[in-house]
């Protein structure tokens, strides 16, 4: 097998590929022969040591898979073996060529969903399909913003969005995200500059609901153009700074702001974790979620990968091909 090693934090050209041998599954696990990896920012702060989680080095990144089970543990029904599936490693590990996983953590992957497009929609659209149904509700019609929405979370609130029937606001950087964003069906697409007005100017006075990944200097503009009784859900902040949110501006309107963590969710989940992603993955292959077509890059190329997404370089997914 290949696997991306990190032996210690910093930038990621230090990355390397190694040669090992093929893993063998202990009981209650599966083997993966890997078909794709999905690369992220998470994946870029993590190796960087910036990540709220620091896995012990060395280690490798990556928690996000797509293929094929090569081999099965005891215990593992043997018709699992050649079955196409797709899992999320909480432990980090996916970017090689083979990997171990609970088989109770695996989800099935019909063969008409590719697999680049299911191992780098699974981290996105888990945590968006997480918040809509454990801790954002969101309802045909109402307006919503999403910050940061060329991205790959902001890409998936787009379309999660637009599928219940939302009408989506997408604020991006540049204009090569907003297109992106427009493609995966927001309604408009707008700059940062002078946000709250801009906002409150797109949405008929104020937005019902604010998906925010990014934070910083976004965060509070957003906050104040909700109207009364909007909700504010924080996902991340890949502009790097924690945005202190005024408590009288949540009060002022009955606001709310709503914490969506997915990964300490499915931490602490894991059954219910892996029906939802066998949820997201079924409404893929029926047509009712749209991920955007990933660009691919060799494994090889990781640590080349994962400095774009550090330096905030990329619109929609990369997947690696191992």
């Amino acid at each position: 097998m290949r696997r991306v090693l990190c032996r210690e934090f910093g930038p990621t050209d230090h990355l390397e590929v190694v040669e090992e041998p093929d893993p063998t599954p202990g009981p209650g696990q599966v083997v993966v022969a890997v078909e794709a990896a999905g690369a992220s920012f998470v994946d870029a702060l993590i190796v960087r040591g910036g990540y709220q989680l620091r896995p012990e080095l060395p280690f490798t990144p990556g928690s996000a898979v797509a293929g094929r089970i090569a081999a099965v543990g005891e215990g593992v029904d043997r018709r699992f073996g050649g079955c196409r599936v797709a899992a999320l490693m909480m432990g980090f590990g996916a970017d090689a060529s083979h990997v171990v996983v609970p088989a109770e953590e695996v989800a099935p992957l019909s063969e008409d969903v590719d697999a680049a497009v299911a191992a780098t929609a699974l981290e996105s659209y888990s945590t968006l399909l997480f918040a809509v149904t454990h801790r954002l509700p969101i309802a045909a019609g109402e307006r919503v913003v999403v910050l940061g929405a060329g991205g790959g979370i902001g890409l998936a609130a787009v379309d999660v969005a637009r599928g219940l029937g939302a009408r989506v606001l997408a604020v991006a950087s540049t204009e090569d995200k907003r297109r992106a964003a427009l493609v995966s069906g927001a309604e408009d697409a707008i700059g940062y500059d002078q946000l709250k007005d801009a906002i409150r100017a797109h949405t008929d006075g104020g937005a019902d609901v604010v998906i925010d990944p990014v934070g910083g200097d976004a965060a509070e503009p957003a906050l104040r153009a909700l109207r009364p009784f909007g909700r504010y859900a924080v996902l991340g902040f890949t502009a790097g700074a924690i945005p202190r949110l005024p408590a009288n501006r949540v009060l002022i309107g009955n606001r709310t702001v709503v914490g969506v963590d997915w990964g300490d969710w499915a931490r602490t989940s894991p059954p219910d974790a892996t029906a939802l992603i066998g949820d997201l993955l079924a409404r893929v292959d029926r047509g009712e979620l749209h991920p955007p077509e990933p660009a691919r890059r060799p494994l090889d190329e990781a640590g080349a990968v994962l400095g774009l997404f550090a330096e905030r370089a990329v619109t929609g997914k990369i997947a690696l091909i191992p």
